[in-house]
């Protein structure tokens, strides 16, 4: 798929990609994140940057690098904020610490890089003790230049239904974003080892405010295909309380027509293990189509937290699980994401 055949703003204003540059009020949040998927598989890996309004000084910043055979180099913490305008003077950079994102171009091209140390330990072992201690560490770089291959998508923007509910309180679980896939080519090197590749991802832009009180789950898939088509999804668990939840889609087909889809066929999450798991899906498009994607993931990491805990953080809050999968689509394969969440009481044992 030729990038040049598609008007990859996808209609939002090119300001929205230039991060929050002067201290904003407490609370407000704004971050950038990308997931990426080497194209064989053989690791993956989850780096963003998270300022906040009430910490201006040293913003957030998270890492995960996954590989296939079960090792993770994992990082969080914060650090010295880095000079959030670019060579041309506009507010195109978001970085703090040995972590550094830029815009080189809206909706076009980013890079990310992170120059540091990180943390050894196991996909098992996070799920035995995400809270584990740090006490091995390995010296690492990455560097990754992310060319976009589809345009971003809105949350809410694609069917009434899921525009009403992130209207009312299903929508600060997100708080106001875009999403885009890209492909990408880089370096990732361990201890004076390196090793180029190329990959799949996902790059996330999230300004606003946001809560997780009441939160009760969701999934989230989404990857490009070698042919030039795509999908993503997100759905929350449906309510208790028989009110409509979250639920919004879309496919890509080859001749670049985006079309908005509801998921209707979803893994979600019921247990913690470090790959191979099936997590194929289903997508009826709104034109009438039942789209059905295979999906095996390669490696599977519960997450470590990143954010703070409301004060009175329920004891069935949702636990998390960010992966990263195998995906088939009409004999079509790729590499792409998956975060998925689940209170413990529907976890299996």
């Amino acid at each position: 798929m030729a990038t040049a055949a598609f008007d990859l703003t996808g209609g939002v204003p090119e300001e929205r990609e230039f991060v929050v540059a002067e201290k904003p009020d407490d609370g407000l949040r704004d971050a950038v994140n990308v997931w990426i998927e080497e194209e064989n598989g053989l690791f993956a890996m989850r780096i963003g940057v998270e300022a906040v309004g009430n910490a201006w000084d040293r913003h957030e910043f998270w890492l995960d690098v996954a590989f296939a055979d079960g090792r993770l180099l994992s990082k969080r913490g914060d650090g010295a904020v880095h000079a959030p305008h670019g060579a041309d003077g506009r507010p195109t950079v978001r970085g703090t610490g040995p972590v550094r994102f830029e815009c080189e171009d809206p909706f076009r091209r980013w890079t990310v890089s992170y120059r540091g140390q990180a943390a050894e330990t196991s996909a098992q072992a996070i799920i035995d003790d995400p809270d584990f201690k740090e006490t091995r560490w390995s010296d690492l770089e990455i560097a990754a230049e992310m060319d976009m291959a589809a345009p971003p998508w809105v949350p809410g923007s694609l069917l009434p239904e899921a525009a009403a509910a992130l209207g009312g309180e299903q929508g600060s679980f997100m708080s106001p974003r875009y999403e885009q896939l890209f492909r990408c080519s880089g370096t990732v090197t361990v201890d004076g080892v390196g090793r180029p590749f190329k990959g799949n991802g996902l790059r996330i832009r999230r300004t606003g405010f946001r809560a997780f009180a009441g939160f009760w789950g969701h999934c989230w898939q989404s990857a490009v295909f070698p042919d030039g088509r795509a999908f993503g999804f997100n759905i929350y668990p449906p309510r208790e309380d028989g009110e409509p939840n979250y639920a919004e889609g879309w496919i890509i087909d080859t001749d670049g027509v985006h079309t908005p889809a509801r998921p209707v066929e979803v893994p979600w999450l019921r247990r913690f293990v470090t790959g191979g798991e099936d997590v194929s899906c289903v997508l009826e498009t709104v034109d009438g189509r039942r789209v059905a994607i295979a999906g095996t993931t390669f490696v599977n990491v519960r997450s470590r937290g990143g954010f703070a805990k409301p004060v009175d953080w329920p004891a069935d809050f949702p636990l998390v699980q960010q992966s990263h999968a195998f995906y088939t689509w009409d004999g079509q394969s790729t590499t792409g994401m998956i975060e998925r969440s689940s209170k413990p009481s529907v976890m299996e044992s």
